[in-house]
């Protein structure tokens, strides 16, 4: 058995795309639209491991909840070496986005870095 896909509603759904594309190689499907509904989405696909659907629907609340609380928390992301997580949470802080851990090797032993995502969403960046 394996994880096919993890979904997340979000506000700006081509920004996040984007946002998926840019720092983390995934491609896209052309995307979906249901008409009635207002429902939209696309569904990201990596080098390996499930997808990702982004979807956003108008009718969706926004929740503004903390970053430490119950539930999903982060997607966490292997790029397969130490340089590569210092490169890449480097080039996310340069573009703004904020780094709330690391680069760092943790007490379980994991390398990685937590960056404050699309619309909040916390990114872990792993060897």
């Amino acid at each position: 058995m394996r994880i096919e896909h993890l979904a997340m509603y979000v506000e700006e759904l081509e920004l996040a795309r984007d946002f998926f594309i840019k720092y983390f190689g995934a491609s896209s499907n052309e995307g979906y639209h249901n008409r009635q509904t207002g429902f939209r989405s696309y569904f990201l696909s990596f080098d390996d491991g499930p997808r990702l659907e982004l979807m956003n629907k108008p009718t969706v609340a926004v929740n503004r909840q903390k970053q430490e609380a119950t539930g999903y928390i982060h997607i966490a992301f292997s790029v397969g070496s130490v340089e590569r997580v210092d490169e890449l949470t480097g080039r996310l802080k340069a573009d703004g986005y904020e780094v709330v851990s690391g680069p760092r090797t943790t007490g379980d032993g994991y390398y990685e870095s937590c960056v404050v995502g699309i619309e909040g969403n916390l990114v872990e960046i792993t060897v």
